[in-house]
């Protein structure tokens, strides 16, 4: 019986190192699949997040041979076994213990943004009226997972750790333009991304967009509009001088962020990822 070897990371947030562990191959698995043997074998105190096993709930997020990706829909067959197969956690978020990381940077960057605040209706009976087409704009960003790959590979964050404080990240772009293409919201969110939520620090390289397993077109459908928007209220001289003769304001970025959950009820997560005071 043919044997692989897997290369895995073991340690904590003080350091750690590589360990192998040569267990034999067995056909059709996936690397959580051998994981799991090396847990019931070799290495019982070996940590690893992980949930659905069906590639929906994002948690087994690890680098696989320096490529994030999902452990439970990364075939072994897919990889080259004739050297080992490299297995560690996400290098842009601090080491829990072993391949577990801890990822809150995100969700206190979740509580950043401005929630959805919807028009009044448009019938007397409380209802809307929205085209298909807007609606269907949307739905390619829910069916995010939050695996958080694509803000692990974002070099902005992952090769500098200051700028964490004030860049939300590929994941949040993609949650903001979900709003700000929405048919019934009438939040103001540009001035927030372009002054604090540091979307203008993404040179859209489309790495994110790369190791996206769920296939978000998250540069073309969502950083680039978002960009395309921040850019013509700032600059647009035609939106400038309709604003001056209807006599309307941007929003601000601090009235669009004094909405959101961090400002309304601030967690010790908010004040950690450089949420400033209302």
């Amino acid at each position: 019986m043919s044997e692989i070897t897997m290369r895995i990371w073991r340690g904590d947030s003080a350091g750690g190192a590589f360990a192998d562990y040569v267990v034999p191959a067995v056909e059709g698995e996936v690397v959580l699949d051998v994981v799991h043997r090396i847990q019931a074998g070799p290495a019982p105190d070996l940590a690893c997040r992980w949930n659905c096993k069906a590639g929906k709930c994002g948690s087994c997020s690890a680098e696989i041979n320096g490529v994030p990706r999902l452990m439970c829909m990364t075939r072994m067959d897919a990889l080259p076994t004739d050297s080992p197969v490299v297995l560690a956690p996400m290098r842009t978020f601090p080491v829990i213990r072993d391949l577990v990381t801890d990822v809150s940077f995100n969700y206190a960057m979740a509580r950043q943004v401005p929630p959805f605040t919807p028009r009044p209706p448009d019938a007397s009976d409380g209802t809307y009226r929205m085209q298909q087409i807007d609606i269907e704009r949307g739905q390619e960003f829910r069916k995010c997972i939050e695996c958080f790959m694509c803000q692990d590979v974002c070099h902005v964050i992952r090769d500098h750790e200051e700028n964490k404080a004030h860049y939300a990240g590929p994941r949040m772009f993609i949650r903001y333009m979900e709003l700000e293409s929405h048919p019934l919201d009438v939040n103001d969110r540009r001035e927030l991304l372009r002054q604090r939520m540091g979307l203008g620090m993404c040179n859209i390289t489309k790495c994110c967009t790369e190791v996206c397993p769920e296939h978000i077109k998250i540069t073309d459908n969502a950083i680039i509009p978002l960009k395309e928007r921040v850019v013509d209220s700032s600059y647009d001289p035609v939106a400038w001088l309709g604003r001056a003769i209807l006599r309307r304001t941007k929003r601000s970025a601090a009235e669009a962020a004094a909405d959101a959950p961090a400002h309304r009820n601030p967690t010790r997560e908010d004040v950690g990822a450089g949420v400033p005071d209302a």
